[in-house]
């Protein structure tokens, strides 16, 4: 596929694949709803992530299109589960944030509007999270009797640490783009509505570089977290091997090929 080549858009429902070049968009198509992730759009991501255009791809970006990310999670549908039904959802289409966040390939959120409860969960498992002005965050399930289950209180602690993760979560307290940018929340405000077009251009920037560059860099960036400091000191050493003696390394010039 040749550099800048726009592909028709693939839809799974709720949810739209689009290619630009060597990027996958990926669009939430719910605007009546705000884009509410209820459980079956969940399951359309799902598959929408697994699609070749998004596996073929060397970079993702993520969206709620012109003015909304998403309002959060559409809980209502979860009230009258048992234990047993939730533990099954998590490991069903609850399990999209994790597939997310465990793409080889480089991500990026780009958000305007409500970007709340299980939007903000979905966008904090992005790699780079931009927003424009527009921007609204926030953890509101504390006002509603529960909390952030889907990554949001592990993501946030470790993004934004424990002070302003506590604030943030216990508060239900909603952030604009300026506070959410001072905090790290997101590392860039855009230009009024050029969210989208920003994170392609970030998204064409990192799909320049070798895909196991990227996915090895990824890999060791998440297990640094957890890791004691000789063993990630360790990590990165080996991981610097690999990719020293893989054939491509590096920054590429641009095919526009897939490798």
């Amino acid at each position: 596929m040749a550099a800048g080549t726009t592909t028709d858009a693939q839809h799974q429902g709720s949810v739209e694949v689009r290619r630009e070049g060597n990027v996958a968009v990926v669009t939430l198509r719910r605007e009546s709803k705000r884009n509410a992730l209820s459980t079956h759009m969940e399951a359309e991501l799902l598959r929408a992530l697994r699609t070749d255009a998004v596996t073929s791809s060397r970079a993702v970006v993520i969206t709620g299109g012109d003015t909304v990310f998403s309002a959060g999670a559409d809980i209502t549908e979860l009230r009258d589960m048992t234990p047993a039904a939730i533990a099954d959802y998590y490991r069903e289409s609850g399990s999209v944030y994790e597939v997310f966040a465990g793409l080889r390939q480089p991500t990026v959120a780009a958000i305007t509007g409500y970007c709340l409860g299980g939007g903000l969960e979905l966008s904090l498992a992005a790699d780079i999270r931009i927003a424009d002005p527009a921007a609204v965050f926030g953890f509101p399930e504390v006002g509603i009797g529960i909390l952030p289950s889907s990554g949001g209180v592990t993501r946030a602690t470790r993004i934004l640490g424990p002070g302003r993760t506590r604030d943030l979560i216990l508060r239900g307290r909603r952030i604009d783009a300026a506070v959410a940018e001072r905090w790290g929340l997101i590392t860039e405000i855009t230009s009024a509505g050029e969210h989208v077009a920003t994170a392609l251009a970030i998204a064409g920037e990192l799909a320049e570089y070798h895909p196991m560059t990227m996915a090895v860099n990824k890999q060791v960036l998440d297990a640094s977290i957890n890791a004691s400091q000789s063993a990630s000191l360790v990590l990165e050493q080996l991981a610097y091997a690999l990719l020293n003696n893989t054939a491509g390394h590096g920054a590429e010039q641009s095919t526009g090929e897939v490798r």
